[in-house]
């Protein structure tokens, strides 16, 4: 995944696991971004929201458990 340069909109998912939020998904113009645990920076330009999740998901690394998406 790369760094993106992208503007963030106002829509935003709040990824949680079962210790908390482990990142979120922010809507650009140019599709979704995601960034992991509490970096700052935005990785990735995913065509849809879907695809976004599971890149999160993936980035969580192996074994981890599909956090739940709720919309901020």
């Amino acid at each position: 995944m790369s760094d993106t340069a992208s503007t963030t909109t106002n829509r935003t998912w709040v990824a949680q696991g079962p210790a908390g939020v482990v990142g979120s998904i922010h809507r650009t113009h140019d599709g979704f971004s995601i960034r992991v645990g509490r970096a700052e920076e935005y990785h990735g330009d995913f065509p849809t929201l879907d695809v976004a999740k599971s890149a999160l998901h993936a980035a969580l690394g192996p074994g981890a458990d599909r956090p739940e998406f709720s919309e901020h």
